[in-house]
């Protein structure tokens, strides 16, 4: 597995080694040992999540203000425009976003750790969107930021109004919204 940094250093790209030929592809999606090794991380995942979503679908940015959760996020089915705002006050990173193009053919997955605000565009016809979690989720402590805060800037590549949940456009901004010390 190769861990890629990104312009925040808590946020990882993960890529794991794919053995491939003609008959199709292996890869060991996740090892908890192999994982902390490559990442220096010693965390413990208590949750596994599935979604699919259709062509510009976003969802987020969300996040837990009580057992904030670290998500490992990976797509096994099209592809995503992946983003993590970090929203903790004391970082020196405080209120800056980094993307990252998942895919089922890049393989590749990102490490959003607890105190950042999470979500994705999904860019192709449809995409199965899977996230292991370090917490529970506990939906009194649930909470999100708007996608197009124009004080947090994320570049999101439409190419079409995208489609929203009501608890998604009813979101924070980013200077109104509960946020991590």
């Amino acid at each position: 597995m190769r861990v890629i940094p990104t312009a925040i250093p808590d946020i990882l790209i993960i890529e794991p080694k794919v053995f491939g030929d003609a008959r199709g592809f292996f890869f060991e999606s996740f090892n908890q040992r192999a994982f902390n090794e490559a990442t220096g991380l010693d965390v413990q995942f208590v949750q596994d999540n599935h979604s699919r979503s259709a062509k510009g679908v976003l969802r987020g940015l969300h996040y837990q203000i009580e057992h904030p959760q670290g998500k490992l996020v990976r797509v096994v089915q099209g592809a995503v425009f992946d983003v993590a705002v970090d929203i903790r006050k004391s970082s020196p990173t405080f209120g800056k976003w980094v993307g990252v193009e998942l895919t089922a053919e890049n393989f590749r997955q990102v490490w959003v750790p607890p105190g950042f605000a999470h979500g994705f565009l999904v860019l192709s016809e449809s995409a199965d969107f899977l996230y292991k979690t370090t917490e529970y989720y506990a939906p009194q402590y649930d909470r999100g930021i708007l996608w197009n805060d124009g004080d947090i800037g994320i570049v999101w590549p439409f190419d079409s109004e995208p489609l929203l949940s009501d608890k998604d456009k009813n979101t924070k901004r980013l200077k109104a919204a509960e946020v991590f010390d």
